[in-house]
């Protein structure tokens, strides 16, 4: 039976899509090939460093999906923050995270063809993100649940890889299987182990890394009204899904380490690749290839699906009168909203043009750096946006609360500002880090004067 909302959107996605889009939005490059880098840094403390993000992400979802709870009706966690800290705050917060989803799909579409060029080295760069854009824009004007299907297989390609490293390695682990770096072993984990082994500076770096891994996770809130039995669906997504992610990350590190002394393994390459290879499996590098291919597609589709329903989010907010309202504030008959998905999808076409140029891309990835660093500020927001929840009366007593409430939202809200604070402290974050607080400042204040001036010309 369809169910459609008050505003033409259709609840098309079950259960199974929602947890998969959870997944397969967190679980990423920063696994696939990002790991080598952070082992690295941290050896076999890093899974501290997964368990402590995973613990306050887990909050930050308790949070959100309690908000969500009480008003399953909307379409991103901004509209919460909008009815909670002021339109002021809520126009920026919406603007900044739309334009942040703009730069991660900039950026995914670029890595497809990277992958792509590995098998077809002569194909234009230009031609191959045209055509995945197409694709994957295509799949989300049709409908929710063809996204959510795409979601799903995308998310499965990914898992069924961790589970072949994770079996592969417990053989080789308990067989003690021999390798040109000595045998597989558990006792490689433990062997001289210590928490700093490069240094507390090393070890503080490696949590911006493995935040940036987790972000997106809160894309499964944007799912939330389109999806089917909302309410059950809420509480199963967040609570069981960052479980299965810390099992997956945590059982891969476990294998990765177990199987290459964190000390031999190399930062520029992918594990798993190094992994698959020690095993004897020759086409490791293409298989891991076509996995991070579909990462990427996958992350794409679920930057234009969010980046849509922002915009859509941004569009219904302004004045009924205004052109923005008219055009983007629609659902179209599939039950999306196409023009806002379209607007979207033609902004990230700018990529192909980036490509001509290396100055461009100099600076492309310096404002990646900038609305990276922007959504700590936005997941700040989205606490406090709960924070004036619980006043307020829309509290729901009996709801999906976020447990030890007075307890764990101070510390949540401390710890996303503690690892702002990190980012002065790590030479490649530092402009990055400065660009988010000009952007704040500039942006922020060009939005209350904005709104201020709306304001008074309503009271006139």
């Amino acid at each position: 039976m369809k169910i459609t909302n008050a505003d033409g959107t259709i609840r098309a996605l079950s259960n199974r899509h929602v947890q998969m889009i959870a997944i397969g939005g967190t679980i990423g490059t920063g696994l696939f090939l990002g790991s080598g880098s952070t082992i690295s840094k941290t050896g076999p403390s890093v899974m501290w460093v997964y368990l402590v993000l995973g613990f306050f992400f887990f909050l930050m979802m308790r949070a959100i999906g309690e908000m969500f709870y009480s008003d399953p009706t909307q379409h991103t966690f901004v509209a919460f923050i909008s009815r909670y800290l002021g339109p002021s705050v809520g126009y920026f917060t919406g603007w900044t995270y739309w334009i942040g989803l703009i730069f991660v799909c900039m950026a995914e579409l670029t890595a497809t063809a990277t992958y792509v060029k590995f098998w077809l080295p002569n194909v234009p760069a230009w031609l191959i993100e045209i055509s995945f854009l197409l694709i994957l824009a295509g799949v989300n004007l049709t409908a929710a649940r063809l996204f959510g299907e795409a979601e799903f297989w995308f998310a499965m390609i990914k898992i069924v890889a961790i589970i072949a490293l994770i079996i592969t390695g417990i053989f080789m682990m308990v067989g003690h299987h021999p390798t040109p770096l000595g045998q597989a072993s558990i006792g490689n984990l433990f062997h001289n182990y210590q928490v700093f082994p490069n240094g507390i500076a090393n070890f503080i770096s490696a949590f911006p890394m493995v935040f940036f891994a987790f972000q997106g996770i809160e894309f499964v809130s944007i799912t939330i009204g389109e999806a089917k039995n909302p309410h059950r669906v809420i509480k199963k997504a967040v609570n069981e899904t960052l479980l299965r992610i810390l099992l997956f990350y945590i059982g891969a590190l476990i294998v990765i380490m177990g199987i290459i002394p964190w000390t031999s393994l190399s930062p520029d390459s992918s594990p798993f690749v190094q992994v698959f290879k020690l095993a004897g499996y020759p086409a490791a590098a293409a298989i891991i290839n076509f996995v991070v291919l579909t990462s990427a597609a996958s992350s794409l589709n679920s930057c234009l699906f969010s980046a849509g329903r922002h915009f859509y989010q941004l569009a219904t907010e302004m004045p009924v009168t205004s052109r923005m309202h008219q055009i983007f504030g629609q659902i179209s008959k599939s039950g999306v909203p196409a023009a806002a998905i379209v607007l979207s999808a033609i902004l990230v076409l700018v990529t192909p043009i980036m490509s001509l140029s290396a100055a461009t891309t100099a600076v492309f990835t310096v404002v990646t750096g900038i609305s990276s660093d922007m959504y700590l500020i936005v997941y700040t927001l989205a606490m406090l946006a709960h924070r004036k929840y619980r006043l307020s009366n829309d509290y729901l007593a009996d709801g999906f609360k976020m447990p030890a409430y007075r307890i764990t939202s101070p510390l949540t809200i401390a710890f996303f500002v503690l690892i702002f604070a990190s980012l002065f402290f790590i030479q490649a974050d530092i402009v990055g880090a400065i660009g988010a607080i000009i952007w704040t400042l500039l942006f922020g204040g060009i939005t209350f004067a904005h709104q201020a001036r709306l304001r008074a010309v309503t009271r006139s």
